[in-house]
């Protein structure tokens, strides 16, 4: 089982602080226009996102004091609505199909034919979220809510937002309607404009702990040994996403064969790094987990302090094979093989 998306998702866990400053402010009336939710990716930002909402959406303010959390119950017609993406008081930015899929799309819903897995994971989002997607915003929040109610707006994430649309943005923060509400998701808030940041309140959420990545295995993948679990929360950096993806995509494997390697320092087994070069190389996924658990080994390396010139070297020579790979449209499993090596090297220079 994979964790729902965060527009379905009832449950959050390891954030209890944020939800209760955002809960607090609501309660005093005190509740700011807009809000910055940062953090690495995968724990939960945007989930705490539409729990905000949906909590906004279905909040009696007659009864303020009687709350205690930014649970509401997913019989709760806001919920619905919200899981449906089909409430008249949220609208949610983010990056859009690009035309040719979007067409796709289209006829699939016009002929009754439903994509089916394979297709939809090969549809294709466009780079960032348009300028034009952003000045929407403004006729929507001006919009009257049919009951009084809030007018919400989810940006997922501001990260995929250029020039354009980050300037486009920043207007809106600068003259926000009464009762709207900007949610804005980061993973990455150096990008941002210092404008943008100052005119928000913020929730820096923190990587999850080892233990709350386990107990939301036991969650969502609950045919994982216990084993499997702790060695995948030990290597999900705080990140319940990261977490899945690698208990789904066989991560604490392709991890584990890389450190084998790795530590092995010259020694390492060739057909061992072919293996692992020829899977990565025949799947873009694989390709991908590969290289995100690459540049975790090197990052972790580095943090550990010791001797780690010759990582550093390491990590700058695999990121500019990584750069040239993907620019040049080079053989995946020679510069896999290249990448391995460079590693391989660099820790037994360093002593390890």
């Amino acid at each position: 089982m994979n964790a729902p998306s965060p527009r379905t998702n009832s449950f959050l866990s390891g954030h209890d602080e944020a939800e209760k400053i955002f809960l607090n402010a609501w309660k005093a009336g005190a509740l700011h226009h807009s809000w910055l939710i940062t953090g690495p990716e995968g724990i939960g930002k945007a989930t705490l996102a539409y729990r905000m909402a949906r909590f906004l959406l279905a909040a009696d303010e007659n009864r303020r004091q009687e709350y205690t959390s930014l649970a509401i119950t997913e019989n709760n017609p806001a919920f619905r609505l919200v899981a449906n993406g089909s409430h008249p008081d949220l609208k949610v930015l983010e990056r859009d199909f690009i035309e040719s899929d979007k067409k796709k799309i289209i006829k699939a819903i016009r002929d009754g034919d439903a994509l089916n897995d394979d297709e939809l994971q090969d549809l294709k989002k466009s780079a960032v979220i348009k300028v034009d997607e952003v000045r929407t915003i403004n006729e929507f929040l001006n919009k009257k809510s049919f009951d009084g109610n809030w007018r919400i707006v989810i940006v997922d994430s501001a990260d995929d937002l250029n020039t354009a649309s980050a300037n486009a943005i920043l207007k809106v923060l600068e003259e926000p309607p009464v009762k709207s509400l900007l949610l804005l998701v980061c993973h990455n808030p150096n990008h941002l404009l210092p404008t943008i940041k100052s005119r928000c309140a913020k929730l820096n959420l923190q990587p999850l702990a080892q233990e709350t990545v386990v107990s939301l295995l036991r969650r969502y993948t609950p045919d994982l040994s216990e084993t499997a679990m702790a060695g995948i929360a030990k290597i999900s950096s705080g990140s319940i996403g990261k977490a899945i993806n690698y208990a789904v995509n066989d991560g604490l494997n392709i991890y584990g064969n890389l450190e084998k390697l790795f530590y092995a320092g010259n020694k390492f087994d060739l057909n061992l790094a072919i293996a692992l070069s020829d899977a990565a190389a025949t799947d873009e996924n694989v390709w991908d987990l590969t290289v995100e658990l690459v540049l975790k080994f090197l990052s972790d390396f580095i943090k550990s302090g010791d001797n780690v010139r010759q990582i550093g070297e390491a990590w700058e020579k695999t990121l500019l094979v990584l750069n040239e790979t993907t620019a040049l449209n080079m053989d995946k499993r020679q510069a896999m093989l290249n990448i391995i090596a460079t590693i391989c090297k660099a820790v037994a220079d360093a002593g390890r």
